[in-house]
């Protein structure tokens, strides 16, 4: 991403992949999700963090890496920000996150 581009971006995009929207009522239809990003230089990373049914696993992960390989997202203002996915990996559930991720399976 540029160094202006919004990082919020990418995860709004996967908002709307999720949601259909990233301004939405409570709650995801699809599986709830927090996206954190944070930037080092030039790359962004992103990391969702979801809670799905095991049958829907496949599908929420299939959305999300679509959102991402899209690489723009058109705001609210019609701008459109830009990046390019680098790498992408599943990987368990951080200890930090172990509270986030509990809300997220109750949300479910």
């Amino acid at each position: 991403m540029g160094p202006g581009a919004d990082t919020r971006a990418p995860g709004a995009a996967v908002t709307v992949a999720l949601c259909g929207h990233w301004e939405h009522e409570p709650p995801c239809p699809l599986a709830p999700h927090r996206t954190r990003t944070h930037r080092v230089g030039a790359v962004v990373h992103v990391r969702v963090l979801f809670a799905a049914d095991p049958g829907m696993d496949s599908a929420v992960r299939s959305r999300i890496g679509s959102a991402l390989s899209d690489g723009q997202l058109r705001g609210p203002d019609g701008g459109v920000t830009q990046w390019r996915v680098c790498a992408s990996h599943r990987s368990d559930i951080r200890v930090d996150e172990r509270d986030v991720a509990v809300r997220l399976a109750r949300e479910g």
